[in-house]
Formats: structure tokens, C-alpha cells, sequence
């Protein structure tokens, strides 16, 4: 597994020195090396490394600020003179502290600290999406297959659940049961109503239809229905 890095610090010779050691150390790939926060900071707006080298005391804004300015920051090694701010450091879940000037024997023992820890977190399984959604109705909990819906309405505190043998009603806002649908089949296309969008049998003015239930269409949203409904179904002669 290759581990992309991102130095930080404001001395040239502090980063050229990192910058040899990450090209000698096998598994490790420079991919920036910034000689402030403040650019580090725009640096990581737009990558994403797995690991940052970052020096503490620095003009404008310090590694430890840059660190708490992230809100999901990569993995820091921290390089720095002052060995005082070690504790606040490692209180930042750093991976190692480099006290400067560093030796290659020090660098590769924190390089094989961050490898050990990708080598033990698991990789994720994709979770695989849901092909169903349970709701209460009538005192049950009813499992619905989703390919079976095709249109939902909303009824003040309930909603009505349309497949295509039966429908069902149950106590919950239509927004709630949107969220749980997969945003590339259904479509919110009123306040008050949900839709497959592979039910549509056709659009006429401010209307679409699903075999013979005319459903109202906001129109504010006419376009974008528009779009998404026949997109790639549309055939002109």
C-alpha cells in the first residue's frame, strides 16, 4: 500500500531533508511540500494525502493550529525543535513526534508505526444497498420490496405507500420515507408526492401519469422532472 505524504515547514533545509527521506523509504510517495500552514491549508483543500509531516512553530498559524482547523485531517507526524509540545501533539491522535534534527533510523520507525495501523484496520466491505424497506401499518411491520413501489402520497401525519398490487398506510412524513428510497429511482416532484421514476408513463403540462393515476407536478421542479424522467427515453423522429 502506498502512503501519499504532505510536508509542512517553513525551513527549506527541513524539508529537503524529509523530502530525501520519503523518496529512500519504500512504500511512501511525495505528493506536496509546503513551506507554511496557511498554504498547506489550501493544499489540502484540493488533495488529500495519507500522511502530513508537519512542523509545529511557524509563522501566521502553527502545525497545531492547522491541525485543529481540519476536520478530518490525514495522519501527522509531527517534526519539530521543541520537545514541549509533545503532549498537546500526541493529544491530537499524532501518529509519532520527531524531535529535529532527525535521523532516517528515527523517521523509518514512525514510517513503520503508520504502516503497522493501515495494516490493522480492516478494509470495509461496500455495504450492499437495501432492496426493501419495512414500515408499520395496521399494527405489522410490513416489508416492501422497492422495486415494487411506485408512487407514494402524503396524507398530514401519514403516508400512503402505492406498489403495484396494493397500498399501503403508515404513520410517518413522506420526507423520512424519501431518505430511505434510493435517490436515483424516486424523485420528490410535489410537497405532497413521491414517485419511482421509472413508473412515469408520461408528462402533460403540470401533470404526470403512472398507468391511469394523474400525480401533480410543482413547478418549481418542472424541469428537473422533466430531465430526470426522460432522459434517455426520449426517441424523435
Amino acid at each position: 500500500m502506498i502512503t501519499r505524504c504532505l510536508i509542512v515547514d517553513d525551513e527549506p533545509l527541513a524539508r529537503e531533508g524529509l523530502e530525501q527521506y520519503v523518496r529512500k523509504m519504500p512504500g511512501l510517495e511525495l505528493t506536496g511540500s509546503c513551506q507554511s500552514a496557511i498554504e498547506a491549508l489550501a493544499f489540502l483543500q484540493k488533495e488529500k494525502p495519507d500522511l502530513l509531516f508537519l512542523d509545529i512553530q511557524m509563522p501566521e498559524m502553527t502545525g497545531l493550529e492547522l491541525m485543529k482547523a481540519l476536520s478530518k485531517p490525514p495522519k501527522v507526524i509531527f517534526t519539530t525543535a521543541y520537545r514541549e509540545f509533545a503532549v498537546e501533539g500526541f493529544d491530537l491522535n499524532a501518529v509519532d513526534y520527531l524531535v529535529k534534527p532527525i535521523s532516517f533510523e528515527r523517521f523509518a520507525r514512525a514510517i513503520q508505526k503508520v504502516q503497522q495501523n493501515q495494516e490493522t484496520i480492516p478494509a470495509k466491505t461496500p455495504k450492499k444497498p437495501e432492496d426493501h424497506i419495512f414500515i408499520k401499518s395496521d399494527g405489522q411491520i410490513i416489508k416492501i420490496p422497492i422495486s415494487e413501489i411506485i408512487y407514494a402520497e402524503s396524507a398530514k401525519d401519514y403516508v400512503f405507500i402505492h406498489t403495484v398490487s396494493k397500498r399501503y398506510m403508515a404513520l410517518l412524513p413522506l420526507k423520512q420515507l424519501e431518505e430511505n428510497l434510493p435517490e436515483n429511482q424516486f424523485m420528490r416532484v410535489h410537497r405532497s408526492y413521491l414517485v419511482a421514476i421509472a413508473a412515469v408513463d408520461r408528462l402533460e403540462g403540470n401533470y404526470l401519469y403512472i398507468g391511469k393515476t394523474k400525480v401533480p407536478i410543482s413547478r418549481s421542479l418542472h424541469d428537473e422532472i422533466y430531465q430526470k424522467v426522460i432522459q434517455g427515453r426520449l426517441l424523435e423522429r
